[in-house]
């Protein structure tokens, strides 16, 4: 890197710059700006390509420069949509940085000027938490893209979008030898209300298998075609050997317990008894993580790429790997019986549970078995279906007698504990859709994620003993607001919540256990989930909440998770521990928000792609009565949820019938004025699926009964049924709590 001569600014003076300029600044106002010579200008040009390198700034041959993850104060934008309401959306034309690009809302000069696909020149401004853009001049026409299904109506063709909130059709102008049926990549294109649509792609049949997950990753624009250069260059690295400085751990029975269809293999686990008589009746125990900083570098290729994705993207159908899968799923995988690279965590347990001691080294291991948590359960149970070796036997139980010791710790700083069960999948051999049900959670899923906590407790504290960077997991406790709004909602079932206490994981275990298995246990557990922060990554220690932990940073599974690969080197570069350190120009705290966001954007197109396989096993059940469970109340209605599958779906307000109905948004429910029929969050409810359509992932329910009939409830109670009433736009059967309140009602 090279340093800034003396007459030139500094990094920091540069980014200041360009970040405060009010006009585009590009290297002849920054060298204007800071009275450069024309030697000092030459200097210039290096020092913006080193920047752009580093990842500081952004730019293209003859533009203005910008700040990396940023808005340029004047940039091109690209009307994307224009909403119901007439709000006027847009986005980047040009963004190059690793987190997903934002949307702005635009303040037209004069109504109706713009159209989607339009492109306009605008000066941008961040206006509390999001982005404004004022137009200054109209550009040449461009379109917009969008995933939709062809729909045939006599002899025209319509696009109706995949997305959930989006009811709206768009005549297609050029079908591109798509048919009725079809799943297309299509550009818009128009001003409102002639907004058509042109197909530019083919995606296939969207009931096909693999397409649903295929719609989230064109809808999140999640990177998933490796370039040439990358495979290149992984193909390369995978052939280095792995050298002669590590430490040979192939003797131990160190196993790799995953789900069953895992295909990249992160971590391995080995304990035995401690014989340090200073750690009487403790253990000793390996965490070996997959050694990836040894053959990702820092300024690779593979690495630009590893960040560009941020983390794996895991459906039920495919994965969206990180690293290409040369890499991924062989050299890099934890694979019985072949010698690996890893980085093994030793780590000192004493009899307690607590972490008494902890190195870190560069090892060559074998693993002596992958394992799914099923069969490693069903073997510690003695109901292996086969005979099972004894020294893998032996090597599981003292895995589970260490596990013991570390869980005994656990339970004594009582993490959160929120048992919801997750929902998986099941597709056959050809990707077709067998089941949804709620995932088995087993203690083995269990022991492997106390391990893994030890390791990432033991990383962070490593680090922090060196005082070198950390990439920290970072939970913060609730904002007040949100405690507020749960003491609202727990108030509702006559359980006492106390915002004055110092609040505490177990401040909320208490509430859980105070409520027993009473029928709204689990939308308790769901409120109290919701009132949590969400945990991000950056090199500020705020320690992690949920875990009740001080130190806390994610070390386990740097094969699918970018921060972990900077946690490792980090950890190579502190302990000297060879080659695959950090480069030293990292910037952890934008690092950290880049792959918080695209972490976000990952788990947004997970839940799409399980809420679209859900409506399609859903689909036909249509015009059944099921049973289900309120899960959100609206002023428009309320969403539910089908026990034991999963989806969310609206009832909406109208087929309630013309009662009028009171929305009580601290108690979170809708109440009868006639009859005080009351829907509350929570509720356990008979209702009939209307609609289910797997392209969205959108259900509609109806009452049991019908529209406007009394609802069918799990307690057998029901109300007079109310008359239909047809409405456009905010139902006419709906009083506000709030507003009610101000009109003194």
């Amino acid at each position: 890197m090279r340093k800034p001569r003396a007459g030139l600014p500094s990094r920091q003076q540069i980014l200041d710059f360009i970040t405060g300029s009010d006009t585009p600044a590009g290297k002849r106002e920054i060298a204007r700006a800071f009275g450069l010579s024309a030697q000092d200008k030459i200097a210039l040009k290096a020092l913006l390509k080193d920047m752009a390198d580093e990842g500081l700034i952004d730019s293209a041959p003859g533009r203005a420069f910008h700040k990396m993850g940023g808005l340029p104060k004047v940039t091109v934008l690209r009307i994307v949509d224009v909403d119901d309401s007439g709000t006027i959306w847009a986005t980047p034309e040009r963004w190059e940085a690793d987190t997903p690009p934002p949307r702005l809302r635009v303040r037209e000069r004069k109504r109706g000027e713009s159209g989607v696909g339009m492109r306009i020149l605008a000066r941008t401004e961040e206006a509390g938490n999001g982005w404004i853009a004022h137009p200054l001049k109209a550009i040449a026409p461009a379109a917009e893209q969008m995933i939709g299904v062809l729909r045939g109506e006599g002899d025209r063709l319509w696009l109706q979008g995949v997305e959930k909130k989006d009811r709206r059709e768009y005549a297609v102008s050029d079908a591109g030898g798509a048919e009725a049926g079809d799943l297309v990549l299509a550009e818009r294109a128009g001003r409102p209300p002639r907004i058509t649509a042109r197909v530019v792609e083919r995606l296939g049949d969207p009931f096909a298998p693999k397409s649903f997950s295929l719609i989230a990753i064109h809808k999140h624009e999640i990177p998933h075609v490796f370039n040439q250069e990358t495979l290149d260059e992984a193909a390369r690295v995978a052939r280095q050997p792995l050298g002669d400085r590590r430490e040979d751990l192939t003797h131990l029975p160190i196993v790799a317990i995953d789900p069953a269809d895992a295909r990249d293999h992160d971590d391995a686990i080995w304990a035995e008894p401690d014989d340090d008589p200073a750690n009487v009746g403790g253990w000793r125990a390996i965490v070996a993580i997959a050694d990836v900083s040894f053959y990702v570098r820092a300024g690779s290729e593979i690495d630009r790429e590893a960040r560009r994705r941020g983390n794996s993207v895991y459906f039920p159908d495919r994965v969206v790997p990180m690293l290409p899968e040369v890499l991924s799923a062989d050299v890099c995988s934890l694979k019985e019986g072949a010698d690996r690279a890893a980085l093994a965590c030793h780590l000192q347990v004493t009899k307690a549970g607590a972490l008494k001691s902890w190195r870190f080294s560069r090892a060559t291991v074998r693993i002596a078995s992958n394992i799914a948590y099923e069969d490693a359960q069903a073997m510690i149970d003695g109901r292996a279906e086969a005979p099972v070796d004894e020294a893998l036997l032996t090597a599981l139980r003292h895995l589970w007698d260490c596990w013991a010791a570390l869980l005994a710790a656990r339970d004594k700083r009582e993490p959160l504990a929120l048992d919801l069960p997750e929902r998986q999948v099941a597709l056959d051999e050809k990707g077709r859709l067998l089941s949804v049900a709620p995932r088995e959670r087993l203690d083995a899923h269990r022991l492997v994620e106390d391990y893994m906590i030890a390791a990432n407790v033991a990383a962070a504290k490593a680090l922090e003993a060196k005082k070198a960077p950390v990439m920290y997991r970072i939970h913060e406790p609730p904002a007040r607001e949100k405690l507020v709004a749960l003491k609202d909602y727990l108030e509702t079932f006559d359980v006492p919540f106390a915002l004055g206490q110092v609040i505490k994981p177990a401040t909320f275990n208490r509430i859980i256990e105070r409520i027993g298995d009473a029928d709204f246990r689990p939308q308790v557990m769901e409120q109290i989930l919701r009132s949590q922060t969400q945990a991000y990554y950056g090199p500020g220690n705020h320690g992690h909440f949920g875990l009740s932990l001080g130190s806390y940073a994610h070390f386990t599974s740097p094969i699918r998770r970018y921060a972990d690969l900077l946690v490792h080197r980090a950890l190579t570069s502190a302990y000297a521990l060879g080659p695959g350190g950090l480069a030293g120009n990292e910037d952890f705290e934008r690092l950290g928000e880049t792959i918080s966001k695209l972490e976000r954007r990952a788990m947004e197109a997970e839940r799409d792609t399980i809420d679209r396989y859900v409506a399609a096993f859903l689909a036909e059940r249509v015009g059944e009565v099921v049973d289900a469970r309120i899960t959100g109340i609206q002023n428009f209605g309320f969403f539910a949820t089908v026990e034991g599958v999963g989806g969310d779906g609206l009832m909406p307000i109208s087929d309630l019938g013309g009662e009028y109905f009171r929305f009580d948004e601290a108690a979170r429910k809708l109440v009868g004025e006639t009859s005080g029929e009351e829907y509350t969050l929570g509720q356990r409810i008979k209702l009939r699926l209307a609609e289910a359509n797997p392209v969205s992932g959108a259900l509609r329910f109806e009452l049991a009964e019908g529209k406007g009939a009394p609802p069918v409830r799990g307690s057998g109670r029901d109300a007079r049924p109310p008359r239909v009433l047809k409405h456009r736009g905010r139902p006419a059967n709906i009083r506000h709590q709030k507003r009610d309140r101000k009109r003194g009602k």
